[in-house]
């Protein structure tokens, strides 16, 4: 597995850096500095999973994608090489859960994305609780990453020109409270969560969560 790894990261990484212009260095070096996490990113196409574990090798990342990704057989081979975890929308997210928690405990990073669902104009959208209980399910702490410029790819595309892709990332955190939090303070811990994110894009991106960005946080424990 290490071979095919190493030979699929070798291609896929040549064909992301031939249609985009990468600066990931900024969330490497979080990495570097890391214990295996959580990590929270915003979803405005398919392209961040792959650029993320590509560019942070040969550290082991993986991410949690949607079920029917797997209905591809391409899809497939690449997101089972880097052993992704799948995960039904519909609402099953214990085993999926599971299988993260174990992969961090094999030294894996895990990349989530809070949105669910892209948000292809680049705004940072609503986030969904599902990261706050796979944060308790795995007392993991988060490190929250947001990248910009992605939007603009198949417009790109088209006119032959590459795709600057710029990542974020801030400070890890972890999420402090005594029991299990009920859904007035799950909310609470979830707009603090995306509030971290919302910090690391452009004014005009953070969308809902502008005002959160500004915020202090009560929920959120702060590493370095």
């Amino acid at each position: 597995m290490s071979f095919r790894r190493a030979a699929v990261n070798m291609v896929l990484k040549g064909i992301l850096d031939t249609l985009c212009k990468i600066d990931a260095s900024e969330f490497t070096a979080a990495l570097s500095k890391s214990e295996p996490l959580i990590v929270a990113v915003n979803h405005i196409n398919f392209l961040e999973v792959p650029i993320l574990v590509t560019h942070s090798y040969p550290l082991y990342l993986t991410g949690i994608v949607k079920s029917e990704t797997w209905d591809n057989p391409v899809f497939a081979f690449i997101f089972n090489t880097y052993k992704a975890i799948p995960i039904d929308r519909g609402g099953a997210f214990q085993a999926a859960f599971k299988k993260a928690r174990k992969a961090m405990e094999n030294g894996f990073f895990v990349v989530i994305m809070p949105e669910g669902t892209r948000n292809k104009d680049g705004v940072l959208g609503r986030g969904r609780a599902g990261i706050i209980e796979l944060a308790f399910d795995t007392d993991s702490p988060i490190l929250p990453v947001a990248h910009y410029g992605g939007q603009q790819i198949w417009k790109n595309i088209r006119h032959l020109k590459r795709t600057p892709f710029c990542f974020k990332a801030g400070r890890p955190f972890k999420i402090k409270f005594d029991g299990r939090p009920d859904h007035e303070v799950r909310q609470a811990m979830l707009n603090e969560v995306m509030g971290q994110m919302a910090r690391l894009l452009p004014q005009e991106m953070r969308g809902m969560h502008a005002a959160q960005a500004e915020r202090e946080c009560q929920y959120l424990e702060f590493i370095s």
